[in-house]
């Protein structure tokens, strides 16, 4: 944008009219795509792109034997995975031309899934897990303006339907959404929607409205950090307050319209998973509404009932479907990953809170082109470096216990830095409680007592916590980059595969990572 007269003139024209400073414009990596019809598309193929795979990811339009960019004549937005990963691009138009839509995404492909993409996920994810709320807006000038304000903990559905996917993206960093609306009253209903979504991840919702007029991305730049703050803590409302004053300010004095919003609401509330909160809510709602806890707990029982029909019929099986199968008996298998998952629970109960200098090992080439480490040292929390080094290879716990309680652990940290595993311990659940204490009795029986006793000095654990925290994580690396070897290897014995070249070429490279991580784990250990 910046290399090209047109791009300066417009596209960061538009960015520094709209207030970003180029230090956010660099952050987010805002562009411009030129008002030419194949501009973007002839470089591309100059610098080796196939135009097959421009195709595909909907950069370019491919018509007969014509071919022309996508976003010919808009700003442009890059769209990055919770790693980093560009999946694709939103554009802007800054005509004015009515037949041409404002807004455009990339086309659903193979890297990109709109319903499993939030826009500022990358750049928000490590604010959303520390303040432990994450603000949900609508575009993604409301976004960038906010993060530009000093509020980073914030993401965009992009302008579609939230979805239950993008919803669970968020849940992998807090419990706690603010959902933010603009002035305009119209959308708000239908918005609402969403918030059920989010309830029945069993999440806390709150939802905060701008005044008339404005959206995040004005009210932002018209108010300082600390405004914008104390506005969003003194105007988020919990969702079912803000919701019974929403629908109550439509239904007035007409008794069947008021009818159906506290149908509305006792729908809303049946989403929550958690009894204890529900009851809460209903409580709440009698309250507000001005009617009698036993009729909404009634409406709230034939709700469940009604689903368990429903439920109940779809899972209706022809009873000849019910055959007891004879399977042979196997010799179980060493399974490493859950091993090793649980090597590392084990280590955020024990050290999670402890402070350690852990060296990165930077890759980069020397001057004869050879592949080294340059160690970079990094100071953070045990139950910091776990997280965001999961987090960047979007790794995720295979055992279902293994991963409630390491989001539980994890929490507990955050909201809570110098907290110890034996303080929380109670407060969890019997059956994660229990699988807690297995794993601190086994680890209890591997500790060496008095051997100094017998002029045998033992290096102590706390010395190597950095080293242990690094080799576990670098394994689990190792291990699953060995299962996609394996799972490609097999792929390739098809013999009507087209893409064999293209999967030795991936196997080869899997093989390079598995390389490079063991050249890590050796220098670790």
């Amino acid at each position: 944008m910046v290399k090209t007269e047109e791009g300066k003139a417009i596209g960061l024209s538009y960015f520094k009219e709209r207030g970003f400073t180029d230090e956010t414009i660099a952050k987010f990596e805002l562009g411009y795509s030129p008002d030419s019809w194949d501009a973007f598309t002839s470089h591309a193929i100059k610098k080796g792109y196939k135009l097959e795979f421009l195709e595909k990811t909907g950069l370019t339009i491919v018509k007969e034997e014509k071919q022309f960019d996508r976003f010919k004549g808009r700003v442009m937005f890059p769209i990055l995975s919770m790693s980093g990963r560009t999946l694709g691009f939103g554009g802007r138009i800054l005509t004015s031309d009515k037949k041409a839509a404002k807004y455009i995404n990339s086309p659903e492909s193979d890297i990109y899934h709109k319903s499993k993409v939030l826009y500022g996920i990358f750049h928000a994810k490590q604010s959303i897990a520390k303040e432990d709320n994450c603000y949900l807006v609508e575009g993604y000038t409301d976004v960038i303006q906010f993060y530009q304000t000093g509020i980073h903990n914030v993401v965009s559905s992009s302008g579609t339907a939230l979805t239950s996917e993008q919803i669970r993206l968020i849940n992998r960093l807090t419990k706690n959404i603010t959902v933010l609306f603009d002035g305009d009253a119209a959308g708000l209903r239908a918005s609402l929607r969403g918030i059920d979504l989010i309830l029945e991840q069993g999440m806390n919702v709150k939802i905060c409205t701008f005044p008339e007029g404005e959206d995040p991305d004005s009210f932002s730049r018209k108010n300082s950090l600390e405004e914008l703050t104390l506005y969003l803590e003194e105007n988020a409302k919990d969702f079912i307050t803000f919701k019974a004053s929403l629908l109550a300010n439509e239904a007035k004095n007409d008794p069947i319209k008021k009818s159906e919003t506290i149908h509305d609401m006792v729908n809303s509330i049946a989403k929550i998973p958690d009894v204890i909160k529900r009851e809460v809510y209903i409580k709440e709602c009698s309250r507000i509404m001005d009617i009698s806890e036993q009729v909404l707990f009634n409406t709230l029982a034939q709700i469940f009932q009604k689903d368990k029909k429903d439920t109940a019929k779809k899972a209706t099986v022809p009873q000849e479907a019910f055959q007891v199968i004879p399977v042979e008996k196997k010799i179980d298998k060493v399974d490493v990953q859950l091993q090793l998952e649980q090597k590392i629970i084990e280590l955020l109960l024990l050290y999670g809170n402890v402070e350690e200098d852990f060296e990165e090992l930077i890759l980069e080439a020397d001057d004869k082109g050879e592949i080294t480490f340059r160690p970079e040292i990094h100071k953070s929390r045990v139950f910091e470096k776990i997280y965001l080094d999961l987090q960047e290879d979007e790794i995720e716990f295979t055992n279902s216990e293994f991963k409630e309680l390491y989001f539980e652990v994890v929490n507990r940290f955050n909201q809570n830095p110098e907290a110890k595993a034996e303080t929380f311990i109670n407060e969890l659940k019997p059956e994660l409680a229990s699988a807690v204490t297995h794993i601190l009795m086994e680890e209890e029986r591997y500790v060496l007592h008095n051997w100094e006793r017998k002029e045998i000095y033992v290096k102590e654990k706390e010395q190597t916590i950095a080293q242990m925290v690094s080799e576990t994580i670098l394994n689990l690396r190792r291990h699953l980059v060995s299962q996609k070897i394996n799972e490609l290897s097999e792929t390739m014995k098809q013999e009507d595969n087209p893409e064999k070249e293209s999967g030795l070429q991936e196997i080869v490279d899997y093989l390079s990572l598995k390389k490079v991580l063991s050249n890590k784990l050796n220098r670790v250990l």
